[in-house]
């Protein structure tokens, strides 16, 4: 994890938390500038708005980025809640390594749509799909269209998760769509940080983009299912337990 914590209380706790997540902190840096990030969260009927104040987050530079090695193979995952200009330094650096990039333009910037072009997957929701392509709403049935319209070249993969309709996903060519897998949902934020932070970590560990897909699917449903944002995140071990069991009722 790459990112900037204030000198506070919340910052103790924080990074504690994600120790305790087992989560690499040798790149989250400290400062005494700003306060830590931090995020309003109102749930109602399991959707979810939220207000983001970036603090010390909104301080990452590109110059912070010059100790954190990049190499060829390496997956690198960004949204937007880091400056725009620092995740262009970090995509151009990742893509002259050779390394892959996925890209989650939450929360939704349109000045930020540059970026897209640096991405060799995009990951959006449908809101974020409707912004980056000039819609005000787009139906189930033209995702398509609007994701082939979202690419900045036809190599570029564009997924789309769709909430209780699954995800879509436009492979060059190829189209693919995954359904939801039905569940009770009382919170879904953190959703979509999940799905990404998911597909990330199984095209990392050498699953092809089918297979990455579909455990980001079911890592995404096994969050909604829990109150709260880092506390919903599930282990790859609770992800693997749902596959088999998805698979075997499959094969019964």
């Amino acid at each position: 994890m790459i990112g900037k914590l204030g000198n506070d209380a919340f910052a103790d706790e924080l990074e504690q938390f994600l120790r305790n997540q087992g989560i690499n902190m040798d790149h989250v840096q400290r400062t005494k500038e700003t306060a830590t990030g931090a995020a309003l969260i109102v749930v109602a009927a399991a959707e979810n708005t939220i207000v983001v104040v970036p603090g010390a987050n909104g301080q990452l530079g590109a110059g912070d980025l010059e100790e954190v090695s990049i190499s060829r193979g390496d997956i690198l995952l960004s949204q937007f809640e880091i400056p725009l200009e620092t995740i262009a330094a970090f995509f151009r650096r990742g893509r002259d390594a050779g390394a892959k990039t996925i890209l989650n333009p939450a929360p939704a910037k349109i000045e930020g749509a540059y970026l897209l072009g640096l991405a060799d997957v995009v990951v959006v929701n449908e809101t974020e799909l409707a912004l980056f392509t000039g819609l005000t709403a787009i139906p189930i049935e033209s995702t398509f269209d609007a994701a082939k319209n979202l690419r900045t070249r036809p190599e570029q993969t564009v997924i789309v998760t769709l909430g209780a309709n699954g995800v879509f996903v436009l492979d060059g060519e190829t189209e693919m769509r995954i359904p939801a897998r039905k569940v009770e949902a009382v919170d879904t934020t953190g959703a979509g940080d999940c799905f990404a932070g998911a597909l990330a970590a199984a095209l990392a560990s050498g699953l092809d983009l089918n297979q990455a897909v579909s455990h980001a699917n079911v890592a995404a449903s096994i969050c909604v299912q829990t109150l709260g944002a880092g506390t919903s995140m599930p282990f790859k071990a609770d992800v693997d337990t749902v596959l088999r069991e998805v698979q075997y009722g499959a094969a019964a």
